[in-house]
């Protein structure tokens, strides 16, 4: 008899990891199990993307109050939502202040909102599963809400960039049977926040699917890119978190140096949208920093650039920056601190520090040393990009078998290690 599993997310709008997502249903097997999947706001162009074999479960109107805006809450009669999000707001900027937060309450609020909307919803389904995977936030709903015999949840970033109050987080993850990592790096970042979580943790890198991405990055669809230009390629969403003010900054300070020939192209949407287009304008930069806006397939950019650029603060394991060099493109990432676990520097790409003037004189090399952007793009050419094999991993979580500690005792050791130092 197959194995029930649910997995949960809550939407399927353009990003890495819900990209991610699609790609480990692309490649699950159904001979062994069944799995149902929870999105909490049935909306985003992924979600015609979803494999047939991958029951969607129906909306419910209640759950999508976690990031609507309270306006239509009210609007559609959501009013227990619309109390408990004002509630947390002022519980969420009372603990910035005490914390002495630089980036404000957002991620705080986030925690609340999980954790006390999550009270409040009811369980989506009376069956049991065999497993519960929640893919991403919000996680309470899943550890409160669901029935499950072992629950998973997933990690897709550098927990000691997040400004949020750990306290309320450890409480969650704790709860949980199991967590799965992306990548050695979030690992390490994550137990030196939770060292006591470290028999939890387990690390499954995202799936990726190299002929797919090289079979789309050959349709057409690249509009308004000039092959006369050099052309540089960001994808992410427009959020602090993603640099893109970074690469504004660095295209001015490069138009200053008269590298006229240069062309940015920002592909991506997000609330920072009207900040960045305001900043465009102030440096007139209207024919130099193109905003592409939401991109189904962002991949025919990447495969018509001449450098794919990350100018990101912080990431877990960026998928684009694997994306675009499985398209076979040299890389230039900012040195976030889990940069080291997708780019060895001055191999397979280049790394230069996260600010401005670091950003555009490594562009500036880059733009101006043609064998060397030909000797990074022939390093990535070669490598097998895929591995559907990390599934194994999951299955034998499922299954009951103890994952392999190696990279994650690693990990962990190397923690210790620091801190026993310090």
């Amino acid at each position: 008899m197959k194995k029930r599993i649910l997995i949960s997310v809550y939407d399927m709008e353009i990003g890495g990891v819900e990209r991610s997502l699609i790609n480990m249903l692309e490649h699950f097997d159904y001979e062994r199990y069944e799995v149902d999947l929870f999105i909490f706001s049935h909306q985003g162009d992924l979600l015609s993307q979803l494999p047939p074999k991958v029951r969607l479960l129906p909306e419910k109107g209640g759950f999508t109050v976690f990031r609507k805006p309270m306006k239509q809450c009210l609007q559609e009669g959501r009013i227990a939502g619309v109390v408990v999000r004002l509630l947390v707001k002022v519980i969420a900027d009372a603990k910035a202040r005490r914390l002495k937060l630089s980036e404000g309450s957002g991620y705080i609020q986030l925690q609340l909102v999980s954790k006390y909307m999550s009270m409040l919803l009811p369980s989506i389904d009376d069956n049991r599963y065999d497993a519960a995977i929640s893919y991403a936030w919000p996680h309470d709903f899943m550890l409160k809400r669901v029935k499950a015999a072992k629950k998973l949840a997933w990690i897709h970033t550098d927990y000691t960039q997040l400004q949020i109050d750990n306290a309320v987080d450890e409480a969650m993850w704790a709860g949980y049977d199991g967590i799965a990592s992306i990548s050695e790096a979030c690992t390490d970042a994550f137990l030196s926040r939770y060292p006591a979580l470290s028999d939890k943790i387990f690390l499954m890198e995202n799936i990726t699917s190299p002929a797919y991405i090289r079979s789309k990055a050959m349709e057409e669809g690249a509009g308004g890119m000039d092959s006369s230009s050099f052309n540089l390629v960001s994808v992410g969403r427009l959020s602090y978190v993603k640099g893109f003010d970074m690469a504004i900054e660095a295209m001015r300070l490069l138009s200053a140096k008269g590298l006229d020939g240069v062309k940015w192209h920002i592909v991506g949407f997000g609330g920072s949208e009207g900040e960045l287009r305001a900043q465009i304008a102030e440096y007139g930069l209207e024919d130099r920093v193109i905003l592409h806006g939401k991109k189904q397939n962002p991949y025919p950019y990447m495969a018509a650039c001449d450098l794919y650029v990350q100018p990101s603060r912080y990431e877990g394991k960026a998928v684009t920056v694997t994306e675009a060099q499985i398209i076979g493109k040299p890389v230039l990432i900012t040195d976030y601190p889990t940069s080291g676990s997708q780019v060895h520097d001055g191999i397979d790409g280049m790394i230069c520090e996260a600010n401005a003037g670091s950003i555009a004189e490594a562009v500036e090399r880059l733009y101006r040393d043609a064998a060397l952007r030909e000797r990074l793009a022939a390093a990535v050419k070669g490598t097998d990009f895929g591995n559907a094999g990390e599934l194994a991993k999951l299955y034998g979580w499922i299954e009951g078998a103890a994952p392999e500690r190696e990279v994650e005792s690693y990990a962990y050791k190397r923690h210790a290690g620091r801190a026993a130092q310090g």
